[in-house]
């Protein structure tokens, strides 16, 4: 402002000179001097708008100052002094600054458009140099340096590091479960011998199955060892009976004899019927015969043992004995043709010829009978008739 004022007191001077005066009492002046003049305010106004333009900019400069020192800490703010280097960088405190430039920043400049004053905002509030920090101050400055130690050095973060220990002991660990399944497997099986335990029941009837498949391959040999080693625990009632038909099939009744004996076949039927088979093969029919009625099952618990009973009864010439085991099989099915032929034969035999026709009847009515055996039913009834 005092440039501006030295301007404004130079321009009076001139105006005050004689050849305004003259001017004004109608002298007349020179083009070249007015001319003069003209270029010489044209020069103050460009002087005065540049002086506007430089304290605007050094204002400003100076105004950034307080933001910068106070985003220090107030450490820093009292231990530095001030040096030249600030002094010519314009970013000094307003406190050190000369007294015309503070007259300067604080009266309202002048905008070069509109002349207009320009409202600034007041100043930022700097503390005093010579003054202490406040304890809030310092700790906000430590908050800070800590914050801008911390951003530029992040500490490492645990977690990562656990995550890392924890996966590679998980695939380690699982293997060794899967591992350790089947050893305690191997260690703690099922007992052997509850495994080996079966009800002798179940195991004879297991090795017949075995005696059944070993016969049909032809292996009598090794059939009859495995029977023998069964027969050494347990009367294997199932598998002997297995043994001893397929023998009798090949013609070989003494081989099955061998494993029939009387204290083993007193308490079945099944092992009976077949010593009294092999002991018929043999041309014993009495010991046969013999056999089987020392205790004869009902019908309904073994039909097959009364019908041989019942054929080997007319053989040896019993026909009474053996049209009643004839007629309790009927009492129990009256479909089976050939049972109907067995009771006319026992009838015809024993005298009763009527009672034989109408039984030779009833077995030519039933399906069943073989070609051959259906022949003799139709010529025993003609030739009963006929008589």
């Amino acid at each position: 402002m005092s440039l501006l004022n030295d301007a404004l007191r130079a321009a009076e001077q001139r105006q005050s000179r004689p050849e305004v005066a003259a001017a004004y009492a109608g002298h007349s002046q020179p083009a070249g001097r007015r001319r003069y003049g003209l270029w010489v305010l044209v020069l103050l106004a460009a002087v005065l708008i540049g002086v506007s333009v430089f304290w605007f900019m050094t204002r400003n400069s100076g105004e950034a100052m307080p933001a910068q020192v106070s985003a220090r800490p107030a450490s820093e703010t009292v231990s530095e002094p001030n040096t030249g280097e600030h002094a010519g960088s314009g970013n000094v405190p307003v406190d050190s600054q000369p007294a015309d430039v503070r007259q300067v920043a604080e009266q309202p400049v002048a905008s070069p458009i509109g002349n207009e004053p320009v409202s600034e905002p007041p100043p930022a509030f700097e503390p005093d140099a010579a003054s202490p920090p406040e304890p809030e101050a310092q700790e906000v400055a430590q908050e800070v340096t800590q914050e801008r130690a911390r951003l530029r050095d992040p500490e490492p973060r645990p977690e990562p590091v656990r995550v890392e220990a924890t996966e590679p002991e998980t695939p380690a660990s699982k293997p060794v479960v899967a591992e350790n399944k089947p050893a305690q497997e191997a260690e703690a099986p099922t007992p052997p011998v509850k495994q080996v335990r079966e009800t002798p029941e179940a195991l004879d009837r297991r090795v017949s199955r075995e005696l059944s498949s070993l016969l049909r391959s032809g292996e009598n040999r090794e059939a009859e060892q495995r029977l023998r080693e069964l027969a050494a625990t347990q009367a294997a009632t199932a598998s002997r009976e297995v043994f001893a038909r397929q023998m009798l099939v090949q013609g070989m009744p003494d081989r099955a004899l061998a494993w029939l004996p009387v204290s083993v076949t007193d308490s079945d039927a099944g092992l009976r019927l077949l010593r009294a088979r092999a002991l018929h093969a043999k041309g014993s029919l009495p010991d046969a015969l013999a056999t089987l009625e020392s205790n004869v099952p009902a019908v309904n618990q073994n039909a097959e043992y009364r019908v041989t009973l019942a054929t080997l009864l007319q053989q040896a010439g019993r026909n009474t004995d053996a049209a009643r085991h004839w007629s309790a099989l009927i009492a129990e099915d009256d479909s089976r043709a050939a049972w109907w032929v067995g009771l006319a034969i026992a009838l015809e035999t024993g005298g009763e010829i009527n009672s034989a026709v109408r039984a030779y009847s009833q077995a030519a009515q039933l399906p069943g009978l073989s070609p051959s055996l259906a022949d003799y039913v139709r010529e025993r009834l003609k030739a009963l008739q006929a008589g």
